[in-house]
C-alpha cells in the first residue's frame, strides 16, 4: 500500500510540476495560461497533447522540439521530476495527516519560485499572496509548539532580510524578504534561522564554484531564490535532525 501511495504522489508531482513550469514562466510576464497548451520557446509552435506529457515527452523527443529541432530547456524535466520526488518524499516522511498539506503546498510554492527566479530573477508577489493564506490557516488549525512560533518566525524572517537589504543597500531583494516572512510562518523561529543560514552557505559555495569555473563574472547579479528553495526544503524535512545534531555537538 505504501509503495502505491508513494507512486501516486510521485505521479501527482510530475503532473503538477509541469503546471508549475508554466506558471513560473508565464506569470511574471503576464502571459495567459488558462486553457492554453504550452508552446516551443524557439519556434512558438503550440505543442500537441502528447508533447505535454510530464517528463516522458521530453525523453521521447530526445530533448528537442519535433518541429524546429532545437534543444528544449532542461528546466522542464528537472522541475517535473523534482516535484514528483518531493511529493513522494513528503508522503514518505510525513504520512497521511494534515501536515502533508503543508508539505505539498510548500513544495508547490518553492517550485514556482524556482522557475521564475532562475528565468527572470523575480519572485512574483502573486505567488506569495496566493499561498500565504493557506499557510496561515493551516498553522491556525495545526499550530507549532508553542503556537506563537509562527508569528515570531514570520516577523524574524521579514526583519532579518530587511536589515540585510538596508545594510547591503540592495544585496537581497524585497521578494526574498516577503518569502522569508512566509517561511517563518511555516517553519517557526529556529528553523527559519536555519533556512537562512543554509541558504547563505549554499549560495556562497555555489557562487565560488561558478566564479572558479568562469560561469559568472565577479559582481554579476545571480538569483538567490534557488539557494533559499534548497535550504528551505532541507530545513523543512530534516531541520530537526540538523538542529539536534548541532546542539548535541556544541552545547
Amino acid at each position: 500500500m505504501d509503495i502505491l501511495l508513494i507512486l501516486f504522489f510521485f505521479l501527482l508531482g510530475l503532473i503538477f510540476g509541469s503546471f508549475f513550469n508554466v506558471v513560473g514562466l508565464r506569470l511574471p510576464e503576464n502571459i495567459p495560461f488558462a486553457n492554453d497548451r504550452s508552446i516551443c520557446p524557439h519556434c512558438k509552435r503550440q505543442l500537441s497533447w502528447y508533447e505535454n506529457i510530464p517528463f516522458i515527452s521530453f525523453v521521447i523527443q530526445g530533448a528537442k522540439c519535433r518541429h524546429c529541432k532545437k534543444m528544449i530547456s532542461f528546466m522542464y524535466p528537472v522541475i517535473e521530476l523534482s516535484t514528483g520526488i518531493l511529493f513522494a518524499l513528503s508522503y514518505s516522511l510525513i504520512g497521511l495527516n494534515l501536515e502533508i498539506i503543508t508539505a505539498l503546498l510548500l513544495v508547490s510554492m518553492l517550485m514556482i519560485i524556482l522557475v521564475s527566479d532562475i528565468t527572470y530573477m523575480l519572485i512574483p508577489n502573486r505567488v506569495l499572496l496566493f499561498f500565504m493564506p493557506f499557510f496561515i490557516i493551516i498553522r491556525i488549525i495545526q499550530p507549532l509548539d508553542p503556537w506563537w512560533l509562527s508569528i515570531l518566525g514570520g516577523i524574524i524572517g521579514i526583519t532579518l532580510i530587511a536589515l540585510i537589504i538596508i545594510v547591503s543597500r540592495g544585496g537581497m531583494g524585497a521578494g526574498d524578504m516577503k518569502l522569508f516572512g512566509i517561511l517563518g510562518i511555516v517553519l517557526g523561529v529556529d528553523k527559519v534561522l536555519l533556512a537562512f543560514f543554509l541558504s547563505c552557505m549554499i549560495g556562497a559555495i555555489i557562487g565560488m564554484m561558478l566564479l572558479l569555473f568562469s560561469v559568472i563574472e565577479r559582481k554579476q547579479p545571480v538569483p538567490f531564490g534557488p539557494y533559499i528553495v534548497a535550504a528551505t526544503l532541507i530545513t523543512y524535512f530534516y531541520g530537526e535532525l540538523l538542529l539536534n545534531w548541532y546542539f548535541n555537538l556544541f552545547l
